[in-house]
């Protein structure tokens, strides 16, 4: 097993997207499970900090060590078993999603999550629970996980896989390998029904492989997954449209939504109904943003949707159904590209990712930690606080571009501050937002989670109780609460517990 402690040579892995950087004593790269477990025994019972370390895409700090030791999952990165007559794969946590996503689809089959950065482990989009564009039709990572082989910090394994293992009412249990029955009791708290990868998954008599998806590797560590798989599909639509009034993006997002819902629930064919797969909104300072490396946006442009679908029909079947939707909301023909093989697809997609990365490119130019929404609310009031939101932040006298996931109620809205008092504003206006998708039954993280930079947000959401309960839940499985400590819920409610 390779072991680094000089600084120099494992910088990288101090930091994340977010800007938000650590320090560590040194790193570990085991190769395989055994070396893994054999390195926890080792530090079982010294109480040295254990940071897990993904492929640094995330954006809450959650792979940034605050002391202690790293361990590097990268290594761990092979499939273990494809079984495409019962459509699963098994794969260790450091394989790459664009590799995972390119291996199965050569064996005519799909995995469904598509986290923006497509360069991340599939651990980690395991430990936050990630999701996607796609999360519209096929919903998130944890809809897709069939099992877990998950190590505890003293080396000893649970292994958990869907329908086997459930809590009873509030109480649950599980055990390990070698025989020991862990115990304790799921937090009470009710999460809200939007989108959400806040804090741990808890519901009555859940299925407890739950619990440990979105955990964010603060209750053991990932050393396996089984998948679920489905078909590939045979043809996908992929359709950037611009609007020249915002109102009418919307008015079409909302539509689509609608009917697709209606279809896809009805399970109507896709051949002759609109079924959105993806329903992705850019608002005018998003496509300003990407003007200069995207010279062929319409000028006149306020807002654009990108959509997808994927289907069995002929190709104009299909487009002339969303067409029409399109001219109803005054979209013309000539302002709508088209993909019409794999390879626009994908320039797409590239498209849809480059406004994120343009962000984060804004940020640490200006040495900045990235400002930017994750919040979802229900439908119902998302059109209300969306406009709020920005008139809070225009307000404020902040730039911003705002984009994401409207098929799921879920903005980002990226403050853009030019400096350390503009930064200060900017986050205060964060909170704002926060606690009004709180108040309106919404989630402070959709998606992202939560990590180190985002405790306080959580604290907000579900109150000091709930954050105990969860610290107790950790506890169960951490007692000397070394892994990813400061994930989630500050440290300082370990101590307490």
């Amino acid at each position: 097993m390779i072991h680094k402690n000089d600084i120099e040579q494992f910088r990288n892995y101090l930091s994340d997207a977010s800007n938000y950087s650590g320090f560590a004593e040194s790193i570990y790269f085991p190769e395989n499970e055994n070396e893994l477990r054999t390195l926890l025994r080792k530090l079982s019972g010294e109480k040295i900090l254990i940071t897990v370390s993904g492929g640094g895409t995330g954006l809450h700090g959650g792979r940034v060590p605050e002391g202690g030791i790293i361990v590097s999952l990268e290594k761990l990165n092979r499939v273990i078993e494809l079984n495409r007559e019962k459509c699963f794969l098994r794969v260790e946590p450091g394989m790459i999603l664009r590799d995972l996503q390119i291996y199965v689809q050569s064996h005519d089959l799909f995995y469904p999550p598509d986290p923006t950065e497509w360069n991340c482990f599939i651990g980690g989009t395991a430990a936050t629970n990630a999701s996607g564009a796609r999360t519209f039709k096929y919903g998130a990572t944890r809809d897709y996980i069939l099992g877990l082989r998950i190590i505890l910090p003293d080396g000893d394994l649970i292994e958990i896989e869907r329908g086997k293992y459930f809590a009873n009412t509030l109480e649950a249990s599980v055990q390990t390998e070698s025989g020991r029955k862990i115990n304790f009791k799921i937090p009470s708290y009710k999460m809200p029904e939007t989108k959400n990868a806040s804090g741990y998954f808890c519901r009555p008599d859940m299925d407890l492989i739950d619990l440990f998806i979105g955990s964010e590797g603060t209750l053991g560590i990932i050393t396996e997954l089984k998948l679920k798989l489905i078909p590939l599909p045979k043809n996908v639509l992929s359709c950037i449209a611009f609007f020249k009034d915002s109102e009418d993006a919307y008015n079409f997002i909302e539509e689509a939504r609608n009917i697709s819902k209606i279809n896809s629930s009805a399970k109507i064919s896709s051949d002759t109904q609109l079924t959105a797969r993806a329903l992705e909104f850019f608002d005018e300072y998003s496509l300003e943003f990407l003007s200069p490396d995207y010279p062929n946006i319409p000028a006149d442009s306020k807002a654009a949707v990108w959509f997808e679908q994927d289907y069995d029909a002929e190709t104009d079947t299909v487009i002339n159904n969303w067409i029409s939707l399109l001219e109803k909301y005054n979209c013309k023909e000539d302002s709508v590209w088209l993909a019409f093989d794999k390879k626009e697809e994908d320039k797409f997609h590239v498209f849809r990712h480059a406004i994120a990365l343009k962000v984060n490119e804004y940020m640490s130019a200006h040495n900045l930690k990235k400002v930017g929404t994750d919040v979802s609310v229900p439908e119902n009031v998302f059109r209300e606080f969306n406009s709020w939101m920005k008139q809070k932040v225009s307000s404020a006298g902040l730039k911003y571009v705002l984009y994401g996931h409207f098929g799921n109620c879920h903005p980002h809205l990226n403050m853009l501050p030019e400096n350390e008092a503009e930064y200060e504003t900017a986050k205060k206006v964060y909170m704002e937002i926060c606690s009004r998708a709180v108040l309106l039954k919404g989630t402070v993280s959709a998606e992202h989670g939560i990590g180190k930079l985002k405790q306080e947000y959580l604290l907000m959401m579900y109150g000091e109780d709930s954050i105990k309960q969860m610290a107790k839940l950790k506890h169960a499985f951490d007692p000397d609460g070394v892994l990813n400590a400061g994930n989630i819920f500050n440290k300082k409610y370990l101590e307490r517990n």
